[in-house]
């Protein structure tokens, strides 16, 4: 079972005794920094960042206050935000995230840019994500791209709860889930695009003790000894469930980009390149089957 946060209450009423909203959020910065503590406050008060400045001088009641430092000493503690507050926006969606769920992260929208750069904006085409955690690549195809069908799949039951959630939360009636783990959960259907962010990171890899990555499930971050387990079935399986012409694009880590290049062009893809992030990093690389 996964744990999530509790719901915020409604909009704080000030109380004379209490602390102000801004001594408050000045108390919390100094313990974890403004960043995280901001959205912390904005959650635990019930009220939007507008308030907060709005407000800044209102005494926040004692019970409010108290609900804050619990969340702020969590994070300290090294909990991820997105988990306390239980939302991380992506693309241009306010997504439900829990402990079942990889946190979306801005670089996957990169992912997201070149997938609808091969669609058409009219296209009624057949698009899927693998491994779709929250459903945060399927949601935002689906959105931009309306005439289309996006099928959303994962291997765990709780994950997909929370896919299907954000789908319904933003009246996404054009996205399909199904349970199975990668190209199995596709049957026999072919598409024209097929997107994923699988685990890319080597088991074991001190990367998966440090920071946001010590909580989040996984399944999803890691895979094999290279990284690359994952990745290597997407791509022999990806053929066979693809339309001539139909392109295959994989999220993926800063020194991959070469070797699933390779393994593209051996599964009989073409046009095979890799593209960078902002930080110039290698982060997608696509390919696509002969037409």
């Amino acid at each position: 079972m996964s744990s999530s946060p509790p719901d915020p209450p409604g909009p704080v009423t000030p109380d004379p005794s209490g602390i102000r909203a801004d001594a408050l959020l000045r108390e919390s910065s100094a313990r974890i920094g403004r960043e995280d503590a901001e959205p912390l406050l904005i959650h635990a008060l019930g009220v939007d960042r507008a308030w907060l400045f709005a407000h800044a001088t209102d005494p926040v009641a004692a019970a409010a206050a108290a609900r804050v430092r619990a969340l702020v000493e969590r994070r300290a503690a090294g909990e991820p935000v997105a988990y306390l507050t239980g939302r991380r926006g992506f693309w241009t969606l306010d997504l439900e995230v829990t402990p079942d769920t990889l946190i979306p992260r801005p670089e996957t929208e990169l992912l997201v840019e070149l997938a609808l750069a091969c669609i058409g904006r009219d296209a009624p085409a057949r698009i899927a994500d693998l491994g779709t955690g929250s459903g945060a690549i399927a949601l935002a195809l689906a959105s931009e791209r309306p005439a289309s069908v996006v099928v959303a799949t994962d291997v765990s039951e709780d994950t997909l709860a929370v896919a299907v959630r954000n789908a319904q939360a933003h009246a996404l009636d054009n996205v399909w889930f199904r349970r199975g783990d990668w190209c199995q959960a596709l049957g026999h259907d072919r598409f024209d695009l097929i997107a994923s962010n699988p685990p890319y990171i080597a088991d074991g890899d001190p990367h998966l003790a440090r920071g946001d990555l010590r909580h989040e499930p996984g399944r999803a971050l890691a895979s094999g000894s290279d990284g690359l387990d994952a990745i290597r079935a997407i791509v022999q399986a990806a053929p066979g469930h693809l339309v001539p012409g139909g392109w295959l694009l994989l999220e993926h880590g800063l020194e991959q980009g070469a070797a699933i290049r390779a393994l593209m062009q051996q599964a009989g893809m073409v046009e095979v390149a890799t593209e960078r992030d902002l930080e110039q990093r290698d982060r997608v690389t696509l390919g696509r089957m002969p037409p």
